[in-house]
Order: C-alpha cells, then structure tokens, then sequence
C-alpha cells in the first residue's frame, strides 16, 4: 500500500515537470524552434488538426522555421494559422513551402518573458507541493486507520518528500536553461 501511494505521487510529480516543461518550451525565445508552434491548429480537411498531423516542420537556420506540408494544398491554411497565432509570427508561403522568418526579441520582450517563464516554474513547484501535500495526507491517514506503521509512515514520507525535492530542482533547472536562451542576445 506505502509503495502504491509513493509510486502514485511520483508518477504525478513526473507528470507536473512535464507539463511546465512543455508549457515553457512553446515560449519564443528569438530563436527558430519546431516547438513554437507546437499550440498552432490548423483548419483543412474538414476541421482543426494540430499543425503536427499536417505538415513537417524544421528549423534549418538560427532565425528560420520551415514548414513542408503533407499535402500542398494547406499550406495557404497553415499560413493563416501561423498569423492568427499569438506567436507574433509573419509566414510566408514559397511554393508548397512555408517559412516563417523568427526576428530577434527587445529587451523588454526578453524580460517580459523571463517573468512569463518564472510564473510558469512557479506554478510546476506549486503543483509538485501539492502532490506531496495529498500523498502526506493519505500516509496519515493510512498510519491512523493502523493501515500502515508510524515506521513505514516515516519512511514513505521521506521517500515522497526526497521525490519532490528532485522534482523542484528538475523544474529549476528547466527554469534556469529557459530564462539563458531568453535573455541571451
């Protein structure tokens, strides 16, 4: 039972740190990246697919996506979707190709966003704290019901704090590695 409730807290925990990291690499950092347009949907072929299921997208050049479409004829609608996106992106449609030239952010966009990505990690330590919070409490109740022993209670809470812990300084240093390419001119 103390292993399924720390194995149940860590696969949260694991969960959390993805989640924030996927939130704060869809961030424009003034460099190209496929991620950017991770949140971009495009409307063809009878409704909206994200711009992952229509089209391959590479970033050949520092400051350069491209974007090959499976089928030629949506590239008009991804450049729509490139537009509409809050990316702040111009798209440029070159034969079936689209490109979409990334321009270097200003400093006060750069600190702007800093401030975006520390919300963001503060937000994934806030939710790992929580998980720790509800599998402490299931362990105290565990440990009062006579479920489990105040030894195997004391040892489990160590267990899921240690994880949390691990959790907090894998956030950290997505934080870190986030705000350098941010704020790097």
């Amino acid at each position: 039972m103390v292993d399924q409730i720390i194995k149940e807290q860590k696969s949260r925990m694991n969960k959390a740190v993805e989640n924030t990291a996927r939130e704060m690499a869809v961030i424009r950092t003034g460099k190209a990246s496929p991620a950017l347009l991770d949140n971009i949907r495009v409307e063809c072929w009878g409704g909206l697919h994200p711009i992952k299921q229509v089209a391959g997208i590479s970033a050949p050049e520092p400051r350069l996506i491209v974007i090959q479409p499976f089928d030629p004829s949506t590239s008009d609608a991804i450049v729509r979707a490139v537009q509409k996106s809050d990316l702040g992106l111009r798209a440029s449609a070159d034969g079936p190709v689209v490109r979409i030239p990334v321009p270097k952010l200003s400093d006060e966009r750069r600190r702007e966003l800093s401030r975006h990505v520390k919300k963001l990690a503060e937000a994934g330590r806030t939710a790992i704290r929580n998980i720790r919070r509800s599998g402490n409490d299931e362990l105290h109740k565990s440990s009062k019901a006579g479920e489990i022993t105040e030894d195997e209670e004391y040892k489990a809470l160590s267990d899921i704090q240690n994880a949390a812990d691990e959790a907090i300084t894998e956030i950290d240093t997505y934080l870190e590695s986030k705000e350098t390419e941010i704020l790097e001119v």
